[in-house]
């Protein structure tokens, strides 16, 4: 297993990231923001894991990208992929100027803090954390 400390850091990092989500979707309508710090979360929490596991991974903010390399590993983590699949939609559109219909509500945002949440609880139950 890797260094304990870094891998700590990256879950103080996504919980922090989660956090401030949460305090995003019930005092503000940056809902956009919101759903970045969700997909934020969720990549921090699965990188945590595949450091501590020692995994090989190519430089990525592909949730989909993030899960495969820990399921070819040999780990599992449930049925994940509605969920990354859910905060993989909101990495670019939530930051760039995009030519498609982004429209993020309470309601999504909701969503995506929740599939955060789900990716959350499989990596520290995957870390014994």
């Amino acid at each position: 297993m890797a260094d304990l400390n870094l891998v700590q850091e990256w879950v103080r990092k996504a919980d922090d990231d989660l956090k401030y989500a949460e305090y995003t979707i019930r005092d503000t309508e940056y809902y956009a923001h919101a759903c970045f710090n969700c997909q934020q979360a969720a990549e921090k929490y699965l990188k945590a894991f595949i450091i501590a596991k020692d995994l090989p991974f190519a430089k990525t903010h592909i949730l989909a990208a993030l899960l495969k390399t820990c399921k070819d590993a040999g780990y599992p983590f449930g049925n994940l992929l509605d969920a990354v699949n859910a905060l993989d939609s909101c990495y670019i559109d939530t930051r760039y100027p995009v030519h498609w219909p982004s429209g993020y509500t309470k309601e999504k945002a909701v969503e995506a803090y929740e599939a955060a949440v789900e990716i959350r609880a499989a990596a520290m139950s995957a870390l014994g954390f």
